[in-house]
């Protein structure tokens, strides 16, 4: 379980001192539950959110135990790393957005004939409760040739769940390489 601190104050100077201490910031939120500032360890973050199984994950702040989903993230422009994070805590039953993942797995026929493939949406806004929601969208790519693409309209969504993004919009595509 990843742990963290209760931020007391949320200015910018403590911001930037928790940073050169190897922390990064994060808000904790959901509807109906009172938001918490927060800091955690950088890699400790990183690891704990590379190594889950499913979409959300349990952190500890202070002394509360949650469930959270990663809902937004900001990048350092320069280095790349992580400065900030929101992350919505899951309340059992209560239908709202959330962004899963999409992994690609083969290689695309489209390969062979000069084409490159082109992942345009990594993440997919489902609506639906947490208990409901896919880990990820598991795409098989392989048999894309050039020129074709796998359109949200093609996805199916779980049962109780709605994906909210346009059908006519392409997640990944096979394109001729200049």
């Amino acid at each position: 379980m990843l742990e963290g601190i209760v931020r007391e104050s949320i200015g910018k100077t403590t911001a930037k001192k928790l940073r050169r201490d190897g922390y990064l910031t994060a808000n904790l939120y959901a509807n109906g539950v009172e938001n918490i500032q927060a800091a955690f360890k950088r890699g400790e973050f990183v690891r704990a959110v590379r190594n889950k199984e499913s979409l959300a994950f349990p952190v500890k702040v202070g002394d509360k135990e949650l469930n959270v989903v990663i809902q937004e993230y900001q990048l350092h422009p320069i280095n790349g790393d992580v400065k900030h994070v929101d992350l919505r805590i899951t309340v059992p039953g209560q239908v709202t957005n959330f962004l899963v993942p999409v992994v690609t797995h083969g290689t695309p026929i489209g390969l062979k004939n000069k084409g490159v493939l082109v992942i345009s949406k990594k993440r997919l806004k489902v609506r639906g409760a947490i208990e409901d929601m896919p880990s990820n969208f598991d795409l098989n790519v392989e048999p894309l040739d050039r020129d074709q693409s796998i359109l949200v309209k093609t996805i199916e969504a779980p049962a109780k769940c709605k994906l909210m993004d346009r059908a006519d919009v392409a997640i990944c595509g096979v394109i001729k390489s200049k």
